[in-house]
Protein backbone atom coordinates (compact mmCIF):
# COMPACT_ATOMS: atom_id res chain seq x y z
CA UNK A 1 0.00 0.00 0.00
CA UNK A 2 0.95 3.25 -0.62
CA UNK A 3 1.19 5.22 2.96
CA UNK A 4 1.14 8.86 4.16
CA UNK A 5 2.70 9.25 7.81
CA UNK A 6 2.23 12.49 9.37
CA UNK A 7 4.82 13.67 11.63
CA UNK A 8 6.91 10.80 10.37
CA UNK A 9 10.42 12.53 11.59
CA UNK A 10 8.65 12.05 15.36
CA UNK A 11 9.45 9.50 18.08
CA UNK A 12 6.19 7.13 17.11
CA UNK A 13 5.89 8.49 13.44
CA UNK A 14 9.92 7.41 12.76
CA UNK A 15 9.21 3.56 13.95
CA UNK A 16 5.56 3.58 12.07
CA UNK A 17 7.48 4.37 8.87
CA UNK A 18 10.10 1.73 9.89
CA UNK A 19 7.33 -1.31 10.42
CA UNK A 20 5.29 0.29 7.67
CA UNK A 21 8.03 -0.31 4.89
CA UNK A 22 9.60 -3.70 6.35
CA UNK A 23 5.77 -4.90 6.13
CA UNK A 24 6.28 -3.86 2.62
CA UNK A 25 4.79 -0.44 2.31
CA UNK A 26 5.27 2.42 0.65
CA UNK A 27 5.71 5.68 3.11
CA UNK A 28 5.27 9.27 2.27
CA UNK A 29 6.44 11.07 5.88
CA UNK A 30 5.05 14.29 5.69
CA UNK A 31 6.86 16.53 8.65
CA UNK A 32 8.09 20.18 8.94
CA UNK A 33 10.31 19.23 11.81
CA UNK A 34 9.06 21.25 14.43
CA UNK A 35 8.84 18.39 16.49
CA UNK A 36 10.29 15.42 15.09
CA UNK A 37 14.00 15.39 13.44
CA UNK A 38 15.20 14.73 10.66
CA UNK A 39 18.01 12.15 11.95
CA UNK A 40 15.17 10.03 12.65
CA UNK A 41 14.92 8.94 8.77
CA UNK A 42 18.19 8.89 7.82
CA UNK A 43 18.35 5.41 7.51
CA UNK A 44 15.52 5.54 4.89
CA UNK A 45 16.42 8.58 2.53
CA UNK A 46 18.57 5.80 0.19
CA UNK A 47 14.91 3.61 0.29
CA UNK A 48 12.98 3.12 -2.90
CA UNK A 49 10.17 2.76 -0.79
CA UNK A 50 9.77 5.98 1.11
CA UNK A 51 9.52 9.65 0.48
CA UNK A 52 9.89 12.65 2.68
CA UNK A 53 7.66 15.68 2.22
CA UNK A 54 8.89 18.63 4.59
CA UNK A 55 5.60 20.50 4.91
CA UNK A 56 3.51 22.06 7.54
CA UNK A 57 -0.11 20.22 7.59
CA UNK A 58 -1.86 23.17 8.58
CA UNK A 59 -1.32 23.98 4.93
CA UNK A 60 -3.22 22.17 2.28
CA UNK A 61 -1.17 19.92 0.38
CA UNK A 62 -1.06 17.94 -3.06
CA UNK A 63 0.12 14.66 -3.07
CA UNK A 64 0.65 13.51 -6.77
CA UNK A 65 0.64 9.20 -5.79
CA UNK A 66 -2.20 7.14 -4.53
CA UNK A 67 -2.61 6.85 -1.12
CA UNK A 68 -3.96 4.01 0.61
CA UNK A 69 -3.76 4.82 4.42
CA UNK A 70 -2.97 7.77 6.31
CA UNK A 71 -1.78 7.85 9.65
CA UNK A 72 -2.13 11.27 11.30
CA UNK A 73 0.42 11.83 13.94
CA UNK A 74 1.72 15.39 13.54
CA UNK A 75 1.09 17.65 16.72
CA UNK A 76 3.80 18.30 19.10
CA UNK A 77 3.23 16.07 22.07
CA UNK A 78 5.28 17.14 25.15
CA UNK A 79 4.11 19.31 27.77
CA UNK A 80 7.61 21.85 27.23
CA UNK A 81 7.18 21.86 23.40
CA UNK A 82 2.77 22.56 23.01
CA UNK A 83 3.22 24.91 26.25
CA UNK A 84 5.92 26.97 24.18
CA UNK A 85 4.55 26.44 21.14
CA UNK A 86 0.62 26.19 22.41
CA UNK A 87 -0.93 28.01 18.82
CA UNK A 88 0.62 25.65 16.51
CA UNK A 89 0.01 22.80 18.47
CA UNK A 90 -4.00 23.77 18.34
CA UNK A 91 -3.97 24.24 15.02
CA UNK A 92 -2.30 21.13 14.06
CA UNK A 93 -4.41 19.32 15.70
CA UNK A 94 -7.66 21.16 14.22
CA UNK A 95 -6.72 22.88 11.11
CA UNK A 96 -4.19 19.79 10.14
CA UNK A 97 -6.49 17.19 11.07
CA UNK A 98 -9.54 18.78 8.68
CA UNK A 99 -6.76 19.02 5.91
CA UNK A 100 -5.71 15.46 6.10
CA UNK A 101 -9.41 14.39 6.36
CA UNK A 102 -9.90 16.49 3.23
CA UNK A 103 -7.23 14.27 1.67
CA UNK A 104 -8.04 11.33 2.53
CA UNK A 105 -11.89 11.76 0.72
CA UNK A 106 -9.95 13.36 -2.31
CA UNK A 107 -7.85 9.85 -2.09
CA UNK A 108 -10.05 7.39 -1.23
CA UNK A 109 -7.69 6.62 1.82
CA UNK A 110 -8.71 5.47 5.57
CA UNK A 111 -7.25 8.02 7.94
CA UNK A 112 -5.94 7.27 11.34
CA UNK A 113 -5.74 10.04 14.17
CA UNK A 114 -3.80 10.09 16.54
CA UNK A 115 -5.60 11.05 20.10
CA UNK A 116 -4.51 11.25 23.37
CA UNK A 117 -5.00 10.09 27.29
CA UNK A 118 -4.52 13.39 27.42
CA UNK A 119 -8.37 13.67 26.20
CA UNK A 120 -9.74 12.26 29.91
CA UNK A 121 -7.84 15.02 31.32
CA UNK A 122 -7.60 14.44 35.35
CA UNK A 123 -10.38 11.31 35.19
CA UNK A 124 -13.29 10.55 37.74
CA UNK A 125 -13.22 7.25 35.89
CA UNK A 126 -10.40 4.87 36.43
CA UNK A 127 -9.26 3.21 34.79
CA UNK A 128 -10.19 5.37 31.87
CA UNK A 129 -12.39 3.41 29.29
CA UNK A 130 -13.20 4.93 25.59
CA UNK A 131 -16.99 5.88 26.75
CA UNK A 132 -15.62 7.86 29.52
CA UNK A 133 -16.34 11.34 28.61
CA UNK A 134 -13.36 13.37 30.49
CA UNK A 135 -12.90 15.98 33.13
CA UNK A 136 -10.88 18.21 30.95
CA UNK A 137 -9.79 21.94 31.74
CA UNK A 138 -10.97 23.67 28.38
CA UNK A 139 -8.76 27.01 29.11
CA UNK A 140 -5.94 25.70 30.83
CA UNK A 141 -2.12 25.91 30.27
CA UNK A 142 -2.73 21.98 28.94
CA UNK A 143 -5.47 22.83 26.57
CA UNK A 144 -4.20 23.94 23.58
CA UNK A 145 -3.03 20.22 23.05
CA UNK A 146 -5.95 18.41 25.01
CA UNK A 147 -8.76 20.10 23.63
CA UNK A 148 -7.48 20.39 19.89
CA UNK A 149 -7.15 16.44 20.46
CA UNK A 150 -10.54 16.22 21.25
CA UNK A 151 -11.59 18.61 18.75
CA UNK A 152 -10.06 16.56 15.98
CA UNK A 153 -11.67 13.31 17.60
CA UNK A 154 -15.33 15.42 17.31
CA UNK A 155 -14.41 16.64 13.71
CA UNK A 156 -13.71 13.36 12.11
CA UNK A 157 -16.73 11.49 13.50
CA UNK A 158 -18.97 14.41 12.14
CA UNK A 159 -16.73 14.01 8.92
CA UNK A 160 -17.55 10.40 9.21
CA UNK A 161 -21.70 10.88 9.88
CA UNK A 162 -22.01 13.13 7.00
CA UNK A 163 -19.73 11.58 4.19
CA UNK A 164 -19.13 8.13 5.66
CA UNK A 165 -15.55 8.71 5.93
CA UNK A 166 -13.20 5.53 6.68
CA UNK A 167 -11.27 6.41 9.82
CA UNK A 168 -9.95 5.39 13.34
CA UNK A 169 -9.51 7.33 16.42
CA UNK A 170 -6.62 5.96 18.55
CA UNK A 171 -6.37 7.36 22.47
CA UNK A 172 -2.60 7.38 22.79
CA UNK A 173 -1.12 6.70 26.28
CA UNK A 174 2.56 7.22 27.68
CA UNK A 175 4.82 6.08 25.23
CA UNK A 176 8.61 5.58 25.64
CA UNK A 177 11.46 4.21 23.83
CA UNK A 178 14.66 4.88 21.50
CA UNK A 179 14.54 7.75 19.51
CA UNK A 180 12.70 10.00 22.11
CA UNK A 181 14.30 13.32 22.82
CA UNK A 182 16.50 13.91 25.84
CA UNK A 183 15.34 17.65 26.21
CA UNK A 184 11.40 16.90 25.57
CA UNK A 185 10.30 17.35 29.33
CA UNK A 186 8.67 13.64 29.63
CA UNK A 187 9.67 11.92 32.50
CA UNK A 188 10.80 9.15 31.22
CA UNK A 189 13.95 10.87 29.09
CA UNK A 190 13.88 13.15 31.52
CA UNK A 191 15.00 10.90 34.52
CA UNK A 192 17.54 8.74 32.37
CA UNK A 193 19.24 11.76 31.17
CA UNK A 194 19.56 13.01 34.84
CA UNK A 195 20.41 9.47 36.26
CA UNK A 196 22.99 8.65 33.30
CA UNK A 197 24.76 12.10 34.78
CA UNK A 198 24.54 11.25 38.10
CA UNK A 199 21.78 14.88 38.52
CA UNK A 200 19.00 14.94 41.02
CA UNK A 201 15.65 12.70 39.48
CA UNK A 202 13.22 15.66 39.63
CA UNK A 203 10.10 14.10 40.58
CA UNK A 204 6.80 16.13 40.72
CA UNK A 205 4.51 16.24 43.65
CA UNK A 206 5.30 13.28 46.00
CA UNK A 207 5.27 11.09 43.18
CA UNK A 208 2.03 9.35 44.02
CA UNK A 209 0.48 10.50 40.38
CA UNK A 210 0.34 7.05 38.49
CA UNK A 211 1.15 6.72 35.05
CA UNK A 212 1.11 3.35 32.31
CA UNK A 213 4.29 3.36 29.83
CA UNK A 214 3.89 1.33 26.68
CA UNK A 215 7.00 0.72 24.97
CA UNK A 216 7.25 2.11 21.42
CA UNK A 217 7.31 -1.20 19.40
CA UNK A 218 3.71 -2.25 20.84
CA UNK A 219 2.66 0.71 20.46
CA UNK A 220 3.37 0.93 16.91
CA UNK A 221 2.07 -2.79 16.58
CA UNK A 222 -1.33 -1.39 18.05
CA UNK A 223 -1.79 1.42 15.77
CA UNK A 224 -1.44 -0.87 12.23
CA UNK A 225 -3.80 -3.55 14.18
CA UNK A 226 -6.45 -0.90 14.49
CA UNK A 227 -5.96 0.88 11.34
CA UNK A 228 -6.81 -2.73 9.96
CA UNK A 229 -9.92 -2.48 11.89
CA UNK A 230 -13.47 -0.86 11.12
CA UNK A 231 -14.66 2.26 12.40
CA UNK A 232 -16.17 2.06 15.76
CA UNK A 233 -14.96 5.40 17.55
CA UNK A 234 -12.27 5.74 19.89
CA UNK A 235 -9.73 2.96 21.13
CA UNK A 236 -7.63 3.32 24.06
CA UNK A 237 -3.63 2.18 23.06
CA UNK A 238 -1.41 1.93 25.93
CA UNK A 239 -0.06 -0.73 28.93
CA UNK A 240 -2.05 -1.19 31.23
CA UNK A 241 0.39 -1.93 34.01
CA UNK A 242 0.18 1.01 36.37
CA UNK A 243 2.69 2.65 38.44
CA UNK A 244 3.66 5.61 40.73
CA UNK A 245 6.14 8.21 39.09
CA UNK A 246 8.32 7.77 42.00
CA UNK A 247 8.63 3.94 41.36
CA UNK A 248 9.71 5.11 38.17
CA UNK A 249 12.25 7.36 39.30
CA UNK A 250 13.54 4.48 41.77
CA UNK A 251 13.64 1.77 38.90
CA UNK A 252 15.35 3.90 36.69
CA UNK A 253 17.95 4.91 39.64
CA UNK A 254 18.57 1.27 40.32
CA UNK A 255 19.02 0.05 36.60
CA UNK A 256 21.83 2.71 35.66
CA UNK A 257 22.93 2.64 39.36
CA UNK A 258 23.45 6.12 39.62
CA UNK A 259 24.28 8.36 42.86
CA UNK A 260 21.44 10.64 41.46
CA UNK A 261 19.26 12.17 44.54
CA UNK A 262 15.35 12.33 44.16
CA UNK A 263 13.98 15.24 44.76
CA UNK A 264 10.88 16.86 44.45
CA UNK A 265 8.89 19.81 42.76
CA UNK A 266 5.33 21.27 42.82
CA UNK A 267 3.04 19.63 41.01
CA UNK A 268 2.71 21.50 37.72
CA UNK A 269 -1.23 23.01 36.82
CA UNK A 270 -3.63 20.45 35.39
CA UNK A 271 -1.31 17.75 35.83
CA UNK A 272 -3.18 14.55 36.37
CA UNK A 273 -2.59 12.46 39.11
CA UNK A 274 -4.02 8.84 37.24
CA UNK A 275 -3.86 7.20 33.81
CA UNK A 276 -4.39 4.11 33.30
CA UNK A 277 -5.80 2.64 30.00
CA UNK A 278 -8.74 0.11 29.69
CA UNK A 279 -7.34 -1.86 26.78
CA UNK A 280 -10.27 -4.18 26.86
CA UNK A 281 -11.95 -2.75 23.42
CA UNK A 282 -9.16 -2.91 21.61
CA UNK A 283 -8.07 -6.37 22.77
CA UNK A 284 -11.62 -7.52 21.89
CA UNK A 285 -11.80 -5.93 18.18
CA UNK A 286 -8.08 -6.49 16.84
CA UNK A 287 -6.47 -8.58 19.08
CA UNK A 288 -3.75 -6.39 20.31
CA UNK A 289 -1.64 -5.95 24.01
CA UNK A 290 1.40 -4.97 24.79
CA UNK A 291 3.89 -7.74 24.82
CA UNK A 292 7.12 -5.31 26.46
CA UNK A 293 7.33 -5.46 30.29
CA UNK A 294 8.53 -2.29 31.99
CA UNK A 295 11.99 -3.41 32.36
CA UNK A 296 13.01 -4.69 29.66
CA UNK A 297 11.80 -2.18 27.58
CA UNK A 298 13.68 0.54 29.92
CA UNK A 299 16.84 -1.37 29.64
CA UNK A 300 16.48 -0.97 25.29
CA UNK A 301 15.83 2.85 25.86
CA UNK A 302 18.41 3.22 28.40
CA UNK A 303 20.84 1.43 26.18
CA UNK A 304 19.81 3.85 22.98
CA UNK A 305 20.26 7.23 25.37
CA UNK A 306 24.05 5.37 27.10
CA UNK A 307 24.85 6.62 22.99
CA UNK A 308 23.80 9.52 22.32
Amino acid sequence: MNIIVTGGAGFIGSHLCDELIERGNQVICIDNFSSGDKKNVLHLLGNDNFKLVNHDITRTIEIKWPVDQIYHLASRASPVDYQKYPVETALANSVGTNNMIRLSMVKGAVMLFASSSEAYGEPKSHPQKESYWGNVNPVGIRSCYTESKRFGEALITAYHRKYGIKANIVRIFNTYGPRMRKDDGRVVSNFITSALRDEPLAVNGDGGQTRSFCYISDMVDGLIRVMGSSFTGPKNIGNPHEITILYLAKKIKQMIQSDSEITFNPMPEDDPTKRQPDISKTRRLTGWEPQVGLETGLKKTIEWFKKL
